[in-house]
């Protein structure tokens, strides 16, 4: 017999497919598997959010967004990201062997551990990725303490 360490992470991505088999199950169509129709699907770009000094990096990865199409709100500690992917063109469906490139509108929230000046924030957008540079309160700002 093996001992084997409980990951929490690992249950939640298994009840995680068992919600989406169930939605797939309930409203069909809301999935790619299988050739089913993906134009129901919502797009939610993905994310990476990670510290610095003085200041938290938020990377979003918007392929095909066009800078004009993003809009970054922030009301309080949450911080909004909205935008739109339109499709290249518009062909026929006919034509089509298989399209999986989910287009339309996407907005993801994120909590923001402080509130913080909207001023500060410095915001990139270069090859399908926005960068955003969300300064740190002072209060939230580690600091050294000298032992004398």
């Amino acid at each position: 017999m093996e001992l084997v360490r409980w990951n929490p992470r690992r249950e939640m991505l298994g009840m995680n497919r068992l919600f989406d088999r169930m939605f797939e199950d309930v409203f069909p169509g809301t999935s790619a598997r299988g050739g089913e129709n993906v134009s129901i699907r919502t797009w939610k770009p993905a994310v990476d959010i990670y510290d610095e000094n003085d200041h938290v990096v938020l990377k979003a990865e918007l392929p095909g967004v066009e800078k004009k199409d993003i809009e970054i709100d922030v009301d309080g500690r949450v911080l909004t990201l909205k935008g739109k992917r339109t499709a290249d063109n518009e062909e026929n469906r006919e034509h089509y062997y298989q399209r999986e490139r989910i287009v339309g509108n996407f907005a993801r929230s994120f909590s923001l551990h402080a509130e913080v000046n909207p001023d500060k924030i410095k915001a990139e957008f270069k090859d399908g990725i926005l960068t955003l540079q969300i300064p740190k309160p002072e209060e939230h700002k580690p600091k050294k303490i000298t032992v004398h």
